[in-house]
């Protein structure tokens, strides 16, 4: 069997930044071992398989070490992958069937943007462990479904993080969102790192799903429905994040095709 896949960089419009994630537009379907094989060998934070339906597509996620129900960046690579291919004009919106129910992806001029579910955090007492393998001070810590989502004082803090992953491991959370306030002069709202060592990815590039508990948290800081969002990892993405309070979540980016190929077996 051959089947193509492309890697595509995604939360950003230059080659080599952002987050990378494979995707594979199956010509037939394959079973979730192959799918984690596949996605071992590229060993990327995300493999994206999709599958032709006939309401839209199936999607799934995969890291190298296991399935995850939600994912920004691959959403985002596959919905570039189905325009810049043929597979939808690209006045067509993108309906994947997921494990988190039917995302929506449509194209924006340059940018794209994602119909995502919210993800509301609440406040919580944090273990010991947490701010022992941060080293920083924590300004407050909050919970949600990804995981913890902890405030710190400065862009800076954020920045230059360089966690204990073996203590992160220990938590019985699959990720660690660090987010601060934007510095005064920036052209950004607000910038985070998300950590996620129990998925098998010592540091995300750049996260959707963790800007869908971002945006609630911070409209109720900021006061304001839009912003422009920066993940300051090694590799950097932005992200345009718009929430109204209600149940969704629209997250804007670019992505750029760096490879294709094909694989063998």
């Amino acid at each position: 069997m051959k089947q193509n896949i492309i890697q595509v960089d995604a939360f950003t419009s230059t080659p080599f930044q952002g987050n990378p994630a494979a995707v594979c537009v199956l010509e037939t379907a394959q079973d979730t071992s192959w799918m984690q094989l596949v996605a071992r060998e590229m060993n990327l934070s995300e493999t994206a398989f999709i599958t032709k339906q006939d309401d839209g597509f199936n999607l799934r996620w995969f890291t190298p070490t296991t399935e995850v129900p939600l994912c920004g960046h691959a959403t985002l690579a596959s919905a570039h992958v189905l325009w810049t291919k043929g597979y939808l004009a690209p006045e067509q919106p993108a309906h994947f069937h997921t494990l988190s129910g039917l995302l929506v992806a449509r194209q924006q001029g340059e940018w794209m943007e994602l119909d995502f579910p919210a993800n509301v955090s609440e406040t919580v007492t944090p273990p010991p462990e947490l701010a022992e393998a941060l080293a920083v001070n924590l300004k407050a810590t909050y919970q949600n479904s990804l995981g913890y989502l902890v405030e710190v004082e400065s862009s800076d803090i954020v920045k230059n993080l360089q966690p204990n992953f073996s203590l992160l491991k220990t938590l019985s959370v699959d990720g660690v969102i660090v987010t601060s306030i934007a510095e005064a002069n920036s052209e950004y709202d607000f910038v985070s790192r998300f950590f996620a060592p129990n998925l098998g990815i010592d540091e995300d590039p750049v996260t959707g799903a963790a800007h869908c508990c971002l945006a609630p948290f911070w409209r109720n800081q900021l006061e304001k429905d839009s912003f422009l969002a920066y993940q300051a990892s090694a590799r950097g993405g932005v992200v345009r994040v718009n929430y109204d309070g209600k149940e969704r979540v629209y997250l804007g980016g670019q992505a750029i095709t760096v490879m294709e190929g094909i694989l063998t077996i």
